[in-house]
């Protein structure tokens, strides 16, 4: 069967507008199930200024090849396709389609004369910001060849130009360390310029800026104190002129109905001030009576490029049921636990207040708001009595399942399904990874920890969407990497995230990695929550991200990070190990931690802490060698071997670890700590009689969850990690999803059995950490892993147990649709593989072990059991 190129692509980036690289690397992704179909070279055409070049290079690489021609300048757009040419006796693919790619403003005179605006007004310094409306007009006298729009905020903004809006971004620019850098987006906005008078005009709320972040209300006005506006919209003429219209003096601003708008409290919109401020982003407008505008100083933060997707509506929820509280409140269940907001359209008198309370679960049949702590999750809308309206918050989201609606006109607008849906709102990465099986609660478990990563990957990587926290705590991301990088090629948004990783580790030259990135408030003291598990993403996620994407440059980007924490950012005792003194989350909230206080796990934390550092030093050995550094393999491998004797002695006697417990076993094991084959079946014997005793109920918190599975898996355990998965009783994956939990939990026990909810102020039911599992169930149940980083060569080694009868599982690779189908039939395991081209794969079947390389192709086999 043929092959053909099914996507061209430019580093890492979804759309290739507005990027930060001026020789931005290419990849291409087939199509087809050609046997051993190999790549010998291909072609990349190239067409600048209606110009084009051919290039043709001898090679099989075709992931991130470099740009073969001369770098791209400021806004200049090329197109670009190509063609792959198989071995002897191979077809070449056709030419792909055509891609665009274009850089954005690459120095800062680019800009020109913008500068940061804000409202000639007194700011709301120690409340809630009311959020600004900018605006400008400006004439076009001649016809229009493009337009680009180059823009970011102080703030979250939403822009307009002759009263359309711009793009579909939502929260946009996003989070990031603002002081270190700063992201604007690029927008074609050719088809809302039109000959003759023209406004541009944009929305700013306080957003992650200047709004209050962080658990109980602690810290304002993190970034600045002011709402601000930075945009440079450049119109370039048929005749090869360009016009620019910079943020600067000339522009007007004004409050208007948008009220207020904060990240954990909601908004609150008045359409009845629309009317002050009809026709704002259009040519037309009489801005007389507006505000004139302030220059603000320069943006701390580097101007950059995004590297990452940006945050959109990516889907939409209607209401499963809408019914009565017990004190006769109108509830809404949407029957999934989203992060968005939602979308009504009313009529009904002026003047009338129709507000939303938003929550994950009930207690007693009502709105269970506890678990939200200090944060308010309540928008309000006041209408206008102008008929039919339809309104959606623009510059918050929340988390939740269930809305309470109060005030809405019901003798106006029947409140239903067409009248109200939830609006899904995450960083629109590709979806990537799926996974079916026989087992339905597995599949619906499933399902969860797919939602809980759509709910959390909101800019930065969160720990929950709902409550006054919502911030990019490391160890989360840390255990939930792998898993991630299955489910949506998560590059891009990785990269955006390890850069503030990076740059708050270099506050003060301490090499600390703080507790969540970005800190709050900025430039604190990190030392103060660096620990174990959390610090080590600097080490694990790049090591991860490398084995799925297979990017050497962004490998070696990061190498820094990873290296300043093992070297300088852990406090050690001599021997090398944690100091004892050093502050550790351990074995978080493990299912015997008290409600009141989530760090008292079972196993020591400092345990923890020594196991993980040997891993991380042991990853960093691997990292080195990839990046060709030798020397300093040899000296991460010298560290490592001291490590593992130092732990010994610190935590085993006699071969038995300090603590009983499933982590300290599935640490050791999976992390390589019994050095011996007696010691290593001894302590798997141990860990296995641990789990039977516990009636093969999870005993992990979220630094032994990730590896207890594939630590199993290593001694030939598997049917006993198959028991635990299963396992519907609490603490358990699959007890959330009998309790009718639609994504995953941060404990075990968010909801107890009689239906309350935990007392605990760690009570969140949309924490992605434990779903971590997902990873050894792709592996393992799925089969299917990368044998190579990149995918290059692909492992599959589905091992079938506990009863499910088949599965499925489909990965989009660098290269290409990978799948395994494997169905017990009988006596008889059938398995149907499909390898994409240009790769290879191992496979590994069950019942004998018995393992085949095979190309690119179909493929189908049957063993006995």
């Amino acid at each position: 069967m043929a092959v053909s190129i099914s996507q061209l692509s430019f580093e890492h980036h979804r759309e290739a507008l507005g990027i930060a690289e001026s020789k931005p690397r290419i990849s291409w992704r087939f199509e087809g199930v050609a046997p051993n179909w190999t790549q010998s070279g291909y072609d990349i055409e190239i067409l600048r200024n209606g110009v084009p070049q051919v290039f043709s290079v001898d090679s099989s690489d075709s992931i991130l090849v470099p740009w073969p021609d001369t770098a791209l300048e400021t806004a200049e757009e090329a197109r670009v396709r190509a063609r792959a040419h198989g071995n002897q006796d191979q077809a070449s693919t056709p030419w792909s389609d055509w891609a665009s790619v274009e850089p954005g403003l690459l120095n800062e005179t680019d800009w020109g004369s913008a500068i940061p605006i804000a409202a000639d007004r007194e700011t709301e310094v120690n409340g809630p910001k009311r959020p600004i409306y900018f605006r400008k007009s400006f004439a076009v006298d001649k016809e229009i060849e493009s337009a680009r729009l180059y823009i970011t905020a102080l703030g979250v903004y939403e822009a307009e130009i002759n009263g359309q809006t711009v793009g579909d971004r939502v929260m946009a620019p996003g989070w990031q360390s603002y002081n270190n850098r700063h992201v604007y987006d690029t927008y074609d906005v050719t088809d809302l310029i039109k000959q003759g008078n023209n406004g541009i005009g944009a929305t700013v709320a306080e957003g992650w800026f200047s709004g209050m972040l962080s658990f109980g209300n602690q810290y304002r006005n993190n970034y600045g104190d002011t709402i601000g506006l930075l945009s440079l919209l450049v119109v370039t003429l048929e005749d090869g002129t360009k016009l620019e219209i910079p943020t600067d003096a000339s522009w007007q601003a004004n409050t208007g109905p948008t009220v207020s708008s904060e990240i954990y409290n909601g908004e609150t919109y008045d359409s009845r001030l629309e009317a002050q401020i009809a026709g704002w982003s259009s040519g037309s407008f009489n801005g007389t009576n507006w505000l004139a505008v302030k220059k603000l100083p320069s943006l701390k933060g580097k101007l950059t490029p995004p590297d990452g997707p940006p945050v959109r509506r990516v889907e939409e929820v209607k209401p499963q049921r809408i019914f009565k509280s017990p004190s006769n409140k109108t509830l809404i269940d949407f029957g999934q636990n989203v992060a968005g907001r939602l979308r009504i359209s009313v009529s009904g008198p002026r003047g009338t207040n129709i507000t939303f309370h938003h929550a994950e679960v009930l207690e007693n049949g009502e709105l269970a708001l506890r678990p939200l702590r200090f944060a308010k999750a309540t928008d309000s809308f006041i209408l206008n009595g102008n008929g039919i309206q339809t309104w959606e918050p623009r510059f918050t989201t929340h988390g939740f399942r269930y809305a309470q609606v109060d005030g809405w006109p019901e003798t106006s607008t029947p409140l239903d399904g067409n009248s109200i849906t939830a609006v899904v709102v995450h960083s629109d990465m590709e979806r990537t990874g799926w996974f079916e099986c026989s087992h339905a609660l597995l599949n619906k478990f499933h399902q969860n920890v797919l939602w809980s990563m759509r709910g959390n990957f909101i800019s930065i990587p969160t720990d929950c969407p709902q409550r006054d926290e919502r911030l990019g705590w490391t160890g989360d991301a840390h255990a939930f990497g792998p898993t991630a990088d299955y489910l949506y090629n998560t590059a891009g948004f990785w990269r955006s995230w390890h850069r503030d990783v990076w740059s708050e580790m270099q506050v003060n030259g301490s090499m600390s990695v703080p507790p969540f990135v970005p800190i709050v408030p900025p430039n604190a003291d990190s030392k103060q929550g660096a620990a174990a598990v959390w610090g080590d993403v600097t080490v694990a996620g790049p090591y991860n991200h490398y084995q799925a994407y297979g990017d050497l440059d962004i490998l070696a980007e990061q190498f820094a990070q990873a290296r300043g924490w093992i070297d300088t950012g852990i406090p050690r005792e001599d021997t090398g190990l944690w100091d004892r003194d050093s502050f550790q989350y351990g074995d978080w909230l493990d299912p015997k931690s008290p409600p009141d206080n989530p760090g008292d796990a079972t196993t020591a934390t400092h345990l923890v802490a020594d196991a993980y550092l040997v891993r991380m030093t042991e990853l960093l050995v691997n990292i080195s060698t990839a990046l060709g550094h030798g020397d300093l393999a040899t000296k991460y491998r010298e560290q490592h071997t001291n490590l593992v004797d130092e732990f010994r002695k610190a935590w085993l006697t006699n071969g038995a670890m300090a603590n009983r417990t499933q982590t300290a076993y599935a640490l050791g094991l999976h992390f390589g700590l019994f050095t011996t084959e007696e010691e290593r079946s001894a302590a798997g014997d141990t860990l296995r009689s641990i789990i039977a005793d516990n009636d093969y109920l999870v005993g992990t918190g979220f630094a032994g969850t990730p590896p207890l599975g594939f630590a199993l898996a290593e001694i030939g355990a598997t049917d006993d990690f198959y028991s635990m998965l299963l396992q519907t009783k609490v603490p358990s994956w699959l007890y959330q999803v009998v309790q009718n939990g639609t994504t995953t939990w941060e404990r075990w026990d968010s909801l107890l059995q009689n239906g309350s909810v935990n007392s605990g102020e760690m009570t969140s039911f949309n924490h992605y950490a434990f779903g971590s599992v997902a990873d050894w169930i792709h592996q393992v149940i799925g089969g299917l892993a990368p044998a190579e980083p990149g995918w290059k060569t692909i492992k599959i080694a589905p091992v079938p147990g506990g009863n499910i009868t088949s599965a499925n599982s489909r990965f989009i690779s660098p290269y290409g649709e990978v799948s395994v189908r494997w169905e017990l039939n009988g006596d008889s395991f059938d398995l149907e593989v499909t390898v994409p081209p240009n790769t290879n794969a191992v496979i590994t079947l069950p019942y004998g072990n018995v393992t085949r390389e095979v190309g690119s192709g179909q493929y189908k086999f049957q063993v006995s059991r």
